[in-house]
């Protein structure tokens, strides 16, 4: 900012020293440094610029990765908190406002101090001017300042706005089999339509505040350029400046829209950064339900044995236990504690336990556990004893592997898309056979398959699980057959 403020400067002494005094030495110095200071702002423009991009995807970043490791660690309870849309959002919407705040700093305080030493400069040489341009770019600066309340009302009811079509958004894609199957797709179309007209409604209004920052970033500085150029003017014809001081009076007034610019892009980016901020800082005010107390018991070595008060069932230890029942969602969680209940390891209540303990030891694969995005082998091999063609084998999935193009390198669509029902299931099923866990509590595991599919699974999973304690929660006779104890809660 500075080079680029003494370029005017420098070009009036280079007319009157030079040009007006018909001295060519004068002339050919007063150039060089023009072109010295060209060159300086060539190369501190190409680093401010670099270090721009670099702030704002810095910044960016870590706002997403401080909001999505503390969404992890909210873990099962985040949904019950908070809709999904306004996690995405925070990845897709809000790191534009946090990172064009931070990418502006940097202009933001070479502006404020280019406009110090050029103040300092002009007073120095013409006061009467020099007043004229520090008082009044200060002033066209202000100018905007009332815009900026109603600019961050507007976007926060844009932001709102935008979280829930992308709510909407991410429901309909969870459900996109569900709607074509009872032919609602028209219908969900219809409603996202309206929602993305709402989106479309409040980014208008938002928008027509920042139109009138862009115009007052222009006309005020505009005033003032008029104002200097027009005394400058009567103040050359009296003789009072020479020409050169009036071109470089000219320069400079209209160099300094640049700053007031900057400065009415960062208030820009001030708006939309609070909100931003706000709706991350909400997200990380959250607190998991359950945590762990202060000081944590270990659970039982080895694969122990589960007993919940609430209805009285025991799970021993390394035996298959199959569990009918009509609840079997909130019976689950009951066990791998994810709602607060009296449930027992041996004699070490789960309240009394480590939490990543028990997330690390108890595992609960529900039927309706999702599949990301990614290749096979890394969305199914969770790294432990049992290694992936193991765990597909016992899932009775070699054949969906053998029949994908790439085997377990194939890109799985997110939540398996491309996969059918039970194909998914059987994939989910393999993914928690592989992560070895002392205690496997399944949630219906094979509702989605055939009944010849079913008994292959059985029997393999009884095999593969001998030894280890495991609760399956199913309503076929397939599993009592081979369950060691069987119960009907």
């Amino acid at each position: 900012m500075v080079p680029l403020a003494l370029v005017p400067l420098a070009i009036g002494e280079a007319i009157d020293k030079g040009i007006a005094a018909r001295d060519t030495g004068s002339l050919l110095t007063w150039a060089g440094l023009v072109l010295g200071l060209g060159i300086v702002l060539a190369i501190s423009d190409l680093k401010t610029n670099r270090a721009g991009d670099r702030v704002w995807i810095d910044s960016a970043g870590l706002m997403q990765r401080i909001v999505l490791r503390h969404a992890t660690h909210v873990g099962a309870d985040l949904p019950k908190k908070i809709k999904t849309g306004e996690i995405v959002a925070v990845g897709s919407s809000d790191l534009h406002g946090i990172g064009g705040l931070a990418s502006v700093i940097t202009r933001l305080t070479g502006g404020v101090v280019a406009f110090v030493v050029v103040a300092i400069m002009l007073l120095t040489s013409t006061p009467i001017l020099g007043l004229a341009v520090v008082i009044g770019v200060p002033l066209a600066t202000l100018g905007f300042v009332p815009l900026l309340k109603p600019l961050r009302a507007r976007t926060e009811i844009h932001r709102d706005e935008v979280g829930a079509a992308t709510t909407m958004a991410a429901d309909i894609v969870s459900g996109l089999r569900v709607l074509r199957g009872i032919g609602g797709e028209r219908k969900f179309t219809e409603r996202f339509g309206t929602t993305s007209q709402r989106v479309r409604k409040a980014g208008v209004e938002a928008a027509k505040i920042d139109s009138w920052l862009s115009g007052i970033e222009v006309f005020l500085p505009g005033l003032v350029t008029i104002l200097v150029v027009w005394l400058g003017a009567r103040l050359a014809l009296d003789g009072t400046i020479t020409v050169g001081e009036l071109v470089a009076f000219y320069g400079v007034s209209a160099f300094l829209v640049i700053p007031v610019s900057v400065a009415t892009e960062a208030a820009h980016h001030y708006s939309e950064a609070i909100v931003a901020a706000r709706r991350a800082c909400a997200i990380l005010a959250l607190e998991p339900a359950l945590k762990s107390p202060q000081d944590p018991k270990p659970l039982p070595s080895g694969s122990f044995g589960l007993r919940d008060e609430t209805s009285g069932l025991t799970f021993a230890a390394g035996q298959l236990t199959v569990v009918t029942t009509t609840e079997p969602v909130a019976f689950a969680d009951r066990l791998g504690r994810y709602t607060d209940a009296p449930v027992f390891a041996e004699d070490v209540s789960l309240r009394d336990a480590d939490i990543d303990e028990i997330r690390d030891r108890v595992l609960v694969a529900h039927n309706q556990d999702v599949l990301f995005s990614g290749k096979l082998a890394d969305e199914v091999d969770m790294g432990k004893s049992v290694d992936l063609r193991t765990a597909l084998w016992a899932a009775d999935a070699m054949d969906v592997v053998d029949g994908l193009e790439h085997g377990t390198d194939e890109y799985l669509a997110e939540r398996g898309r491309t996969l059918s029902g039970g194909q998914r299931q059987r994939m989910l099923l393999a993914r928690a056979l592989s992560f070895d866990a002392d205690v496997l509590v399944l949630d219906e595991p094979t509702s989605a398959v055939d009944a010849h599919t079913e008994a292959r699974i059985v029997q393999r999973v009884a095999e593969l699980r001998n030894g280890r304690t495991t609760v399956v929660f199913s309503q076929s006779p397939l599993w009592t057959r081979v369950a060691d104890r069987v119960y009907t809660a």
